[in-house]
């Protein structure tokens, strides 16, 4: 008798269990159960070196604004914020040229849409060294220097010393930007290159670094990123018979300075509301100051991120 007691008391105590057990199990729901999930209030931005310190000062100001987002910035160039975006790893790309056309076939063939916003201007700096007597040069002027067919600094009124080219990596769109503007004019029917001989650096600093200690050397930056103490920035005209502009942000805004573009974010389709809301504030008021707090050029007019729709 007494078995048969404690036996229906262990199947009694195993069968509370068993229902216990069920009833948690299906009060808590995990993304493993049906997909459910809480809202993402996160945001990951790839991309462009040149915008990484701009998107870095936005990421941290607007975790201010609305400390319920967050975002994560990191660089690499505008070549690696693109291919995020097609491969879908990454929200918000950043790029310091328009994407390409075979990107966004790549993109679509992955079903993302990507769409466009321009969030910012840069003037491009030509820099070279404090000490070199040669301070203004034509677009044309620097393609020749470029491409290789001027080779010392006595051919455009400087000193006789070979001229030592300094270019950001392949990867990034500065590189490109500075590719089809400049070294090729704006041609498209230009296939011109850069001279074998150029530096490719990874990012600014090693452009301006090796700059600082190089006399000869010439190099191209983002206006934000240079530094007029120890750099020297070159007037740049768009021809002989156009007027030699420095780059400033004045002379960004009114399009008088020709190597001025734009920077952009692309998202994958429309964005959802977190990351609008974010896009929105960047191109707003607040996130325009900060553009033109670290020498960038903001935009004349604060645009909506769902004007592009």
């Amino acid at each position: 008798m007494k078995k048969c007691v404690r036996d229906l008391v262990c199947l009694s105590l195993f069968l509370f269990v068993s229902l216990a057990s069920t009833a948690c199990g299906s009060a808590i729901k995990t993304d493993s159960d049906d997909g459910y999930s809480g809202p993402d209030r996160s945001i990951q931005n790839k991309g462009s070196d040149t915008l990484v310190n701009l998107a870095l000062a936005w990421a941290e100001t607007y975790r201010v604004v609305e400390p319920s987002v967050s975002i994560a910035v990191t660089g690499g160039g505008s070549g690696t914020g693109i291919a995020a975006l097609i491969n879908g790893t990454v929200d918000v790309a950043n790029a310091s040229r328009k994407m390409k056309d075979k990107e966004i076939t790549a993109a679509q063939a992955n079903g993302i849409e990507p769409i466009e916003y321009t969030v910012a201007i840069d003037a491009l700096a030509v820099i070279v060294h404090p000490d070199n007597p040669v301070h203004a040069l034509t677009i044309p002027q620097l393609a020749d220097i470029y491409a290789g067919r001027i080779t010392n600094w006595k051919g455009v009124g400087g000193n006789d010393a070979g001229i030592v080219l300094l270019s950001r990596e392949t990867n990034s769109g500065t590189h490109v930007y500075f590719l089809e503007t400049v070294v090729r004019k704006g041609d498209k029917e230009n296939q011109d290159i850069f001279a074998p001989q150029t530096l490719l650096m990874p990012s600014s600093v090693g452009i301006t670094s090796e700059l600082r200690r190089n006399p000869n050397a010439i190099g191209y930056d983002g206006l934000g990123y240079v530094d007029p103490e120890h750099e020297q920035m070159i007037a740049v005209a768009k021809d002989t018979t156009s007027p030699y502009v420095f780059p400033s942000v004045e002379a960004g805004a009114d399009g008088s300075y020709p190597i001025s573009r734009g920077l952009y974010m692309y998202t994958a389709g429309q964005p959802g509301d977190v990351i609008a809301e974010y896009l929105n504030w960047v191109m707003g008021p607040e996130g325009q100051k900060i553009v033109a707090d670290l020498g960038f050029v903001p935009l004349s007019t604060g645009a909506k991120a769902h004007d592009n729709e």
